[in-house]
């Protein structure tokens, strides 16, 4: 991953560290919600659901809208994207070393 997106990563991971901002995330994941919804649905003040969706929106994980007067959350795929393109760099070293280790198993019990 490039160094230039380090700070974006890094405040993308500290978002994701608190489980109130998973569970808003949940909630927006299937559509955009407003903040009154989305507060009842987790169960928290509209003031501290609004504060989670900024750090969120900070982070590129949320996206906001309006419609009317009315402000809607959802999901910013390109956010979560980043985070996963991070973590998918851990799985070809972990497969490779899974592979030899039970091609190896396979090869002693050939004996």
């Amino acid at each position: 991953m490039a160094a230039d997106s380090a700070p974006d990563l890094d405040q993308a991971l500290r978002a994701l560290a608190d489980g109130n901002r998973r569970a808003i995330l949940s909630v927006v994941r299937s559509g955009p919600r407003s903040v009154g919804r989305i507060a009842d649905e987790v169960g928290l003040s509209q003031q501290t659901t609004s504060h989670h969706l900024g750090v969120l929106r900070a982070a590129g994980l949320a996206s906001r809208t309006r419609d009317g007067t009315r402000h809607l959350f959802a999901v910013d795929t390109d956010g979560l994207a980043a985070v996963r393109a991070y973590l998918d760099e851990f799985w070809p070293t972990k497969l490779a070393a899974l592979k030899t280790a039970i091609e190896s198993q396979k090869g002693e019990g050939d004996g």
